[in-house]
């Protein structure tokens, strides 16, 4: 499999998953922003910093802009400038699909190029207008049915490892800047209750349990784990309990150890461990130790801090590891060269 092919590839899982992880993102956003007792602003900047776009919007709009849902909400669906947003985004995985038409499926191209078509009619922009949820929801069942198409309809064989090699690495960053962006924003919900009165200290703790638990229950809905993380812990929610679901729950597939793991054996597929002549050795390595640590870290208490430091261990070394695969499978060239269109 020649290297221009397994860029496509690896690229047309990349976009499809961010496309439906971010609809996701923004559609759980939109109903927190009426449910929670949160500012706007409080709401709408992490969707902006998960997607690592807050210096783009900031220099486009200006930092206190993020305050401004509907403007947010059109940044991140149909900006052509914001290189995340769903119109790019749908636009790069029917780009790359087309690319390689000789090896994805009928089906599976054809959803990919619908999506594509409908994202940018008229239709689309009116039901953004006139029903967000909606609009949503259409962007994240085209993408889920394309996802499931390629495996469906495609031969498992080095196309499809892929196609979801590249999408569960993307899933792997996505879930783990969400759950980091939101972990900090509830450490820092309210001032620490030594600064506050004695008589105001019980009705704080109340709200900010409150404020609390519809957080935690949004970070559950954005990685898609809200039903099984309820039948796992009998509807019981806790910061540590939604915390180690997310990162460690082997059973989850859109967990960290999952996906992680998920990642792992597909690139065994691609690139065989005993085969050492073989080019794809460096970044195989990582992704085994990134697997092999993240599950030595399922044992460990959980902690705020540690949490913090697993998550940033984790999206650095996921981005090293693509990066690695890259410049090894993909016909990159070195670290401080332009990559190729395809991961633009």
């Amino acid at each position: 499999m020649i290297s221009r092919v397994a860029d496509h590839c690896f690229w047309f899982g990349r976009y499809l998953e961010r496309t439906e992880s971010v609809a996701r993102i923004l559609a759980v956003t939109q109903n927190l922003a009426l449910d929670a007792e949160l500012s706007p602003y409080q709401c709408w900047m992490p969707v902006v910093i998960v997607v690592g776009q807050k210096e783009h919007f900031t220099a486009q709009h200006g930092e206190e802009a993020a305050a401004d849902g509907e403007l947010v909400q059109r940044y991140m669906s149909v900006d052509e400038d914001n290189p995340t947003s769903l119109c790019r985004s749908s636009s790069a995985a029917r780009w790359n699909a087309r690319s390689i038409r000789e090896v994805v499926s009928l089906e599976a191209w054809e959803t990919a190029n619908e999506l594509h078509l409908w994202i940018n009619s008229e239709q689309a922009r009116e039901e953004f207008r006139s029903s967000r949820y909606a609009f949503y929801r259409r962007v994240r069942h085209l993408t889920q049915l394309c996802l499931g198409l390629t495996q469906s309809t495609m031969l498992h064989d080095t196309p499809l490892d892929f196609i979801w090699l590249g999408v569960l690495l993307e899933r792997v960053g996505q879930t783990a800047r969400t759950l980091d962006v939101h972990h900090h924003a509830l450490t820092h919900l309210e001032p620490p209750l030594s600064e506050r009165s004695g008589q105001a200290q019980g009705a704080v703790r109340r709200r900010h349990r409150v404020v609390e638990t519809a957080l935690w229950l949004s970070l559950l809905r954005a990685c898609s784990g809200f039903e099984p993380f309820m039948k796992l812990n009998q509807g019981q929610v806790t910061p540590q309990a939604v915390a180690q679901f997310l990162l460690f729950e082997p059973r989850f597939p859109r967990s960290i150890r999952h996906c992680v793991h998920a990642a792992f054996t597909r690139l065994c597929e691609i690139r065989p461990p005993e085969s050492a002549t073989l080019p794809g050795g460096e970044c195989l390595e990582r992704l085994h130790l990134l697997h092999q640590w993240v599950a030595d870290r399922a044992a460990e208490p959980f902690d705020s801090l540690s949490v913090h430091a697993a998550l940033t261990h984790v999206v650095d070394e996921t981005a090293t590891i693509c990066d690695g695969i890259g410049r090894e499978l993909l016909g990159y060239g070195p670290p401080d060269s332009n990559p190729p269109a395809t991961s633009q």
